[in-house]
């Protein structure tokens, strides 16, 4: 089969197109799917570049790997093992099942949850692995994974249409779902633009909350039509102040995908009892925090990695329902993954790049 073959750290020349890669075989409890289309988001750059090494210390800017490590280069924090195809967002159709599964399942068109569980102790969040991380993905014709993760739908939806959301949406859901996101609250929401960034906006005024969406003003227009109610340009000089400003006050929530030098001040931005979740770090993961700000404002902090599956579901869910807009940046097809990636850090799109297979 044709795919996109990770053989090391570094930059999209280390991805390899190949077209004699085996065709995987499902296991016992596995599904097969032909992939038609794929998500790609963040964490394929920070895979691909080391970033999520501890000795990598910098902005996601396609640079990591030169002070990266693969010994704890995965989302997990394992050591990472060459070669791997990438892709957590496989949206397809069932070709073939294990033995102990439901053939029913053939033919049927199927979304991914990326978030793989031990089967037996699906909660303990130290033994869960990652779609084209810890295994093969979906950057590939076809893609194995456990029948527990795979979800056939109705939806009406394109498969890069279906392609933008598993990602993005779940780890926005998983979000909003930590930090109890209700009608009653004021949301800050970083990254606007982005994957989660976009998917945020969209599923917090699902939930009616009041938003407040940071992106750069040739974004504005993009992030105001998914509902938001106030859109700030990430670079003016008083960001935070003008973010309290349009919100009329601290904020109940801030949804930081961002980090980087501009956190200290969300910290500073929420009520006090106020609550910040984050799932990434892109402009840089190191930041200053004065406990002061903690402790006596009796703040909240989350972070999001592994979420329940009822997250997915409940993705799956607004997708059958007609709830969710799917928001795709660009499309590109396999063979211009490296053209894809250099775009897709360019940062000139709103919402998530999808390759076709």
């Amino acid at each position: 089969m044709r795919a996109a073959v990770l053989t090391g750290l570094g930059g999209p020349e280390v991805l390899v197109l190949r077209n004699d890669v085996p065709v995987p075989v499902p296991a016992a409890d596995e599904v097969l799917i032909h992939v038609a289309a794929c998500g790609m988001n963040n964490t394929d750059i920070n895979t691909r570049v080391g970033w999520y090494s501890k000795s990598v210390t910098e902005a996601t800017n396609g640079n990591g790997f030169a002070d990266a490590t693969s010994d704890d280069g995965t989302w997990s924090g394992s050591g990472f093992r060459f070669p791997r195809i990438q892709g957590a967002d496989p949206s397809g159709r069932v070709v073939a099942v294990g033995v102990d599964v439901d053939e029913a399942l053939i033919g049927r068109r199927a979304l991914v949850d990326c978030c793989l569980r031990d089967v037996d102790e699906p909660m303990r969040r130290e033994l869960a692995g990652y779609l084209g991380s810890e295994r093969d993905g979906g950057f590939a014709e076809y893609v194995s994974v456990p029948a527990r993760n795979v979800h056939v739908h109705n939806s009406q939806l394109t498969d890069v249409e279906l392609a933008s959301f598993p990602c993005s949406w779940a780890a926005a859901n998983h979000m909003q779902h930590r930090i109890r996101l209700t009608a009653s609250d004021s949301i800050l929401i970083t990254g606007a633009s982005g994957g989660v960034g976009s998917a945020l906006v969209s599923l917090a005024k699902l939930r009616g909350a009041t938003v407040t969406a940071v992106c750069s003003s040739s974004k504005a227009d993009g992030v105001r039509a998914l509902g938001a109610d106030h859109v700030i340009d990430r670079s003016q000089a008083e960001l935070h102040a003008a973010a309290r400003d349009a919100n009329g006050g601290p904020f109940d929530v801030v949804a930081d995908v961002v980090g980087g030098p501009d956190t200290p001040g969300w910290f500073e931005s929420l009520r006090r009892g106020g609550r910040y979740v984050t799932c990434g770090a892109i402009a840089g993961p190191m930041v200053d925090l004065d406990l002061r700000t903690l402790y006596l404002n009796d703040l909240e902090f989350h972070g999001t990695t592994v979420y329940e599956p009822a997250v997915f579901t409940d993705v799956v869910n607004i997708i059958e329902r007609g709830d969710a807009r799917p928001i795709v940046g660009a499309v590109y097809a396999l063979e211009q993954i490296h053209e894809a990636q250099e775009a897709f850090q360019r940062k000139q799109h709103v919402g998530t790049m999808v390759l076709t297979i």
